[in-house]
């Protein structure tokens, strides 16, 4: 057998599109001046970036003045969040709802406003991920500012319902208009995981504020932007000489974000035909891990999920100790989210599903890309039967399929974000 080299976790992380790169190659070198600047290399610069916030606002159906720019996906998220509540805090709003299974630039960010004497209500998913609209309606009080639902999780690749979510705050808030509460009932999602797959019509969605990635798109890391409806208001979390409507203080990344427009574009013309190869990819996938692979179960909505996405926990084994044996082999893949994975903690998301720490300790993400091939995925499944047997005849671990009982907790915390089990906080 031949050795070959697949990438599978472009959700962590995109290769830079050639001809993204092409795209920023000016703005580098001949077109580097300070679009805050009057004179002529200032003048082409903003030009150019007036350029790209049209193209960005054209893509999600919206207005240039409703696009800033920022430095990633999670001060876009941050940005959202805490520049809601520091605009409101004083003004009647008390409450923040949001999923459990959220990434961590969501969860911690809600986390650190408990601290400041925010109520969050956190909700729950079922076995599949999915959060139920009626729970997202329900728990809306008169004092709630803010709702953030990711539109695609980055586990386990689940499609939240945005739409439906979104058509029921609207009502809500004009319930809102007719009582008299002048408090906004705001609707925030994180679509970085959307953007390169789904279609983001910020007007059809209902969402008022959305956050978006260059790294997740085949663009430049270090770039994003956050979608902001015309009428809603922030404080800035950066401040400094007032760019980006005094909202994110800073010079501009020009070629960052000339790149993150390039990017963007592509993947709304290129997803229609690279989709259903991808889905077709997926869904052969799943096909042979879970019929070749004994005890290794699907992780979220078998269909409702992004065409990329192919998680899945191979039970009585580890799974880091699968990432460093594949990458022996010269598999490239991540268990739980890439931004904790060298940490020790279950993924918080598996355990959202109901499902006990041995699954989530065994969790293993597979995300395909635009390079990935089906003899990719057949030279992963040559490689990693084997692996896991090896892995099982050395684990200690033993749980069947469908088993709900959670082991000792305490064994398996890790060093990062705390665990919590029928009311007891392990570390």
């Amino acid at each position: 057998m031949t050795m070959r080299e697949v990438y599978l976790d472009h959700a962590a992380t995109t290769p830079l599109d050639p001809r993204v790169k092409e795209a920023m190659e000016p703005y580098w070198t001949t077109v580097f001046g300070n679009p805050s600047t009057l004179y002529r290399p200032g003048r082409l610069a903003k030009d150019a970036l007036d350029t790209a916030r049209a193209k960005v606002a054209e893509l999600l159906h919206s207005r240039p003045e409703e696009i800033i720019f920022t430095g990633s996906g999670t001060e876009s998220d941050n940005m959202a969040i805490f520049g809601a509540c520091r605009m409101f805090q004083n003004r009647g709003a008390k409450h923040l709802i949001t999923m459990v299974s959220e990434h961590h630039a969501i969860l911690h960010s809600f986390e650190a406003l408990e601290r400041d004497g925010w109520e969050v209500t956190y909700l729950q998913v079922d076995e599949d991920g999915m959060v139920a609209v009626s729970d997202v309606c329900n728990a809306i009080r008169p004092d709630t500012l803010l709702v953030s639902v990711m539109y695609i999780n980055n586990e386990i690749g689940v499609i939240q319902p945005i739409e439906e979510i979104g058509a029921v705050i609207k009502e809500i808030r004009r319930g809102r208009g007719e009582q008299k509460n002048q408090l906004p009932l705001y609707f925030h999602s994180d679509a970085a995981q959307a953007a390169g797959c789904l279609d983001l019509n910020v007007d059809r969605l209902g969402v008022d504020l959305l956050s978006l990635n260059g790294g997740k798109i085949y663009g430049p890391k270090g770039v994003g932007c956050l979608y902001m409806r015309r009428g809603v208001s922030l404080k800035p979390i950066i401040y400094g000489g007032g760019q980006e409507k005094n909202l994110r203080s800073g010079t501009e990344n020009m070629p960052g974000i000339f790149g993150f427009a390039k990017a963007f574009e592509i993947a709304c013309v290129e997803r229609e035909k690279e989709n259903p190869r991808l889905i077709e990819l997926r869904d052969y996938f799943i096909h042979r891990l879970t019929s070749e692979i004994p005890k290794t179960v699907l992780n979220g909505h078998a269909t409702k999920r992004a065409p990329n996405n192919v998680n899945v926990s191979v039970l009585d084994i580890e799974g880091e100790g699968v990432i460093l044996y594949l990458d022996a082999k010269g598999v490239y893949i991540s268990t739980g989210s890439a931004c904790t994975s060298e940490t020790l903690d279950p993924s918080h998301v598996i355990l959202a599903l109901g499902k006990p720490y041995e699954y989530a300790h065994s969790s293993l993400r597979f995300t395909m890309g635009r390079s990935t091939t089906k003899e990719d995925i057949d030279y992963v499944m040559e490689v990693l039967p084997p692996i896991v047997v090896t892995l099982r005849q050395m684990s200690p671990i033993r749980i069947e399929v469908g088993q709900k009982e959670v082991s000792h907790p305490e064994a398996f915390a890790g060093q990062g974000s705390k665990i919590k089990v029928g009311g007891k906080t392990y570390k």
